[in-house]
């Protein structure tokens, strides 16, 4: 009887997954692959025009790498597009007719839609999906979507691959992928700047900074562990720590009255409208900012 390692790696047997861009989500990816043994080594070819990035990853996956798109995308039964939406037009002119080859393409570039990637390729068979950088420690969450073009079977390898690094959630609707790219593939910075912003809070208390990074990493991940595990809205939890006339009910006080609900929301929306803006070949202009004199723009100046 196989065990599941093994069973995982038959799904791919004879295959080879091709990455065009080589960076942190596909080094994430790559590394989830291995781990959880959907693929082995020699089935992946990370193509990167750095040759020291290439270096980089065959020595610690023994992938095969290559700094020349076209042989990548030659050899490849699945090809995963992980580049900057800003260089997909020369990566689609670097490849030429090539594209049209993988029998499976799957994009993780932000705000690049379906039709984008499968004119650009000449290929119909594409997944767009959306992961996030927890998936360096297989803590990812990806929100993705095909063509119906896309065979059940290569719908099912799509899955596995985006599964390898944390959880996945398939969506009929292609809008919602913008929408996750402003909720969860940008979410960690989000959280990150909160980090940052209770730290510098903790130093200016007088702790050492150390310490205080210590609590409020652990902070977050007691939080977030025990919101998973209750299953309770996060309001009902927030009330528990929220005694009349206390210290919490005194901080959120605080913290409602900056607008700390209105700026997140905002901050979402605005990176909602660059993805769909990065879909539609567009610039996304910055919203004005207030100068000192309320009546003058910054840009008038």
């Amino acid at each position: 009887m196989q065990n599941q390692d093994s069973a995982a790696v038959s799904n791919f047997d004879g295959l080879i997954t091709s990455f065009i861009g080589s960076g942190v989500m596909a080094e994430a990816m790559i590394g989830g692959l291995l781990s959880k043994g959907v693929m082995r080594p020699e089935q992946i070819i990370a193509a990167d025009p750095l040759p020291e990035r290439c270096a980089t990853l065959q020595e610690r996956f023994g992938v095969q790498t290559t700094t020349q798109n076209p042989e990548a995308v030659r050899a490849a039964d699945i090809l995963i597009l992980s580049v900057k939406p800003q260089v997909l037009d020369r990566v689609f002119a670097d490849i030429g007719e090539l594209g049209s080859l993988p029998k499976l393409v799957i994009s993780i570039v932000a705000g690049a839609t379906i039709a984008q990637i499968s004119n650009g390729l000449g290929n119909p068979n594409v997944v767009r999906s959306m992961p996030n950088t927890p998936a360096r420690i297989g803590q990812g969450i990806t929100v993705w979507t095909a063509t119906a073009s896309v065979p059940e079977a290569r719908r099912e390898q799509a899955r596995a691959i985006l599964a390898s690094f944390g959880q996945e959630i398939f969506v009929e609707d292609e809008h919602y992928l913008d929408m996750a790219t402003a909720l969860s593939g940008t979410g960690p910075a989000y959280v990150f700047m909160f980090m940052e912003a209770m730290i510098d809070a903790g130093v200016h208390l007088g702790f050492p900074r150390r310490i205080a990074e210590q609590l409020v990493i652990q902070t977050m991940r007691g939080s977030v562990e025990y919101a998973a595990q209750s299953r309770e809205h996060p309001a009902a939890l927030r009330n528990q720590v929220t005694s009349p006339g206390g210290t919490s009910a005194e901080a959120i006080y605080h913290l409602e009255k900056g607008g700390l609900r209105t700026v997140i929301s905002r901050a979402i929306w605005a990176a909602y409208q660059r993805s769909v803006a990065l879909g539609a070949g567009k610039k996304v202009a910055h919203e004005p900012r207030v100068a000192r004199n309320p009546d003058v723009l910054e840009g008038d100046r």
